[in-house]
């Protein structure tokens, strides 16, 4: 570790967020829930051991199928968000996936506003977090999720459009640009120190390096980060480090092609690679790593009260 990095995570305040999308095995490629009920135990024992609270963002039908999941994950003391209906594309298409098509405009907010109350039914309280399925977010999501009183959106994705760097309020007329919304945008993770050598930048994501190589290997990509907003920002704001999981990544995977109804699947390797007990030791090192930096580790909800503190203090 260089001397610059060491001195910002001394200097500097980190936040972790740790988002994990309940949806069906294998990125949602399958119609199988072998993570959502096998691999969600694994998950809440490690976060017990570790002492950190999470937001489980359940796609409805999901939450619907399993409800006395989403309720064990609340009484453990984690937050309930939402990541869409049937993790559909419900903002933006970054890039083309088959057979799959965005929402239109006008669908979205009735959309959401279904997912949003099957998750209040079940857990009888007021759902505030959102994240966007594949992190394909928009303007008319965040306008969407500021009408029905979401506090965040934790989807933008770094890695893509490579300009906010922190927590901020997203405008009206477009959610990637600063503005005047209530609701709080949160940055997903990326490694903006590297060059990119993929079209759209996705290797600088970096998920799921950790468990397609190893913690170590994921680590200087954290520390590039930390350094990059050194050189590039003076302003010492904390450092927010929002990572995304799922629970079939703690459960291991079948490879090759996977078949059901009338066809199948064959994912590509890194989908399934290292799925498991792999993964679950991989980030328990993860979360051991960044406890040693002194983060803080808070819900997406707890981060987005804090940044409002923060933001509406830069305006005074």
């Amino acid at each position: 570790i260089t001397f610059c990095q060491k001195w910002v995570c001394r200097m500097r305040e980190i936040q972790v967020v740790f988002g994990i999308d309940m949806e069906t095995d294998i990125g949602s490629w399958t119609p199988f829930y072998e993570g959502v009920t096998k691999g969600t135990p694994l998950l809440l024992n490690l976060f017990a051991k570790k002492s950190i609270p999470v937001t489980a963002f359940w796609v409805a039908d999901t939450a619907r199928r399993f409800p006395e999941i989403v309720r064990e994950m609340e009484s453990a003391g984690h937050e309930t968000g939402t990541h869409s209906l049937y993790h559909e594309t419900v903002g933006d298409s970054l890039f083309e996936i088959p057979g799959t098509y965005p929402l239109l405009p006008e669908e979205v907010q009735p959309r959401i506003k279904l997912a949003t109350d099957i998750l209040e039914d079940i857990v009888g309280h007021k759902v505030v977090s959102w994240r966007c399925p594949r992190l394909f977010g928009g303007t008319h999501v965040t306008n969407a999720l500021e009408a029905l009183g979401y506090e965040c959106d934790a989807t933008y994705p770094m890695y893509f459009y490579n300009e906010q760097l922190f927590p901020y309020h997203p405008s009206q007329e477009n959610w990637t640009e600063q503005g005047s919304l209530n609701l709080i945008e949160i940055i997903q993770f990326a490694d903006m120190g590297m060059e990119s050598k993929d079209d759209y930048g996705r290797d600088k994501d970096q998920w799921p390096l950790y468990r397609t190589q190893s913690t170590e290997a994921f680590i200087p990509h954290i520390e590039s980060f930390m350094s990059y907003l050194e050189k590039n920002d003076q302003s010492q704001k904390p450092i927010v480090l929002c990572f995304y999981f799922h629970p079939w990544e703690f459960w291991e995977m079948p490879e090759g092609v996977i078949h059901y109804g009338e066809g199948g699947v064959m994912p590509d390797p890194f989908l399934t690679k290292g799925c498991g007990k792999y993964c679950l030791n991989q980030v328990e090192l993860l979360i051991d790593w960044l406890k040693s930096k002194e983060a803080s580790f808070l819900t997406a909800g707890q981060c987005a009260r804090k940044w409002h503190e923060i933001l509406a203090l830069q305006e005074i």
